[in-house]
């Protein structure tokens, strides 16, 4: 087993859903956890489906939730956007890009495949320093609310199996084969070195 609480980085595209309510179950468990997007702005759901609200990564869920609550505060009331942001904002102050942060992780969950390309794509563009291994698997989690919940639990559960291995590196292959049966979901699995 670890020595040390697994350092965690859960991450979607934009930060706002799938990756925030893994943060926050991850949290409320004890792991040391953050998360991120990888997209090039925060897309969030806007009046149809070709009209998404778009924000740069600077501007805070306090921001986003005014300017929601601003143009269409039933709409947006409605379809849930306006409560994971209450949600985000008890976690963090706004969302972060996965490629701006220099900080290190034993792990690095990603909900979608395009994402865990993209984070694959940003850690073998960095120069190794320490050859620290870092594991990076993408469980695939749909973007709305009931999926980013059950995946969540997914996430939590995988982390919690992992953090209660003895050897993680060479248990890991292993692990995630009996973790896909058992959930029947599939992974992806890279390790990375820092």
């Amino acid at each position: 087993m670890p020595s040390h609480p697994l350092r965690v980085a859960v991450v979607c595209s934009s930060n706002q859903n799938r990756s925030m309510e893994a943060h926050n179950i991850l949290s409320k468990r004890g792991f040391d956890v953050q998360s991120f997007g990888t997209g090039s702005h925060v897309k969030l759901p806007g009046p149809a489906p070709d009209k998404p609200n778009v924000y740069d990564f600077k501007v805070t869920y306090e921001q986003m939730y005014n300017d929601l609550v601003r143009k269409d505060k039933e709409l947006y009331t409605q379809n849930g956007i306006l409560h994971m942001l209450e949600r985000n904002k008890r976690i963090k102050q706004r969302p972060e890009r996965f490629q701006d942060c220099k900080e290190k992780f034993d792990l690095v969950i990603s909900c979608e495949e395009r994402v865990y390309d993209q984070v694959l794509e940003d850690l073998n563009s960095r120069e190794q320093e320490t050859f620290q291994p870092v594991h990076v698997i993408n469980v695939d989690i749909q973007d709305n609310h009931e999926e980013a919940t059950l995946g969540a639990f997914v996430i939590c559960e995988l982390c919690q199996c992992i953090q209660n291995t003895d050897d993680m590196e060479n248990e890991m292959d292993d692990l995630l084969q009996e973790f896909e049966e058992k959930s029947n979901r599939s992974f992806l699995h890279t390790v990375c070195f820092y």
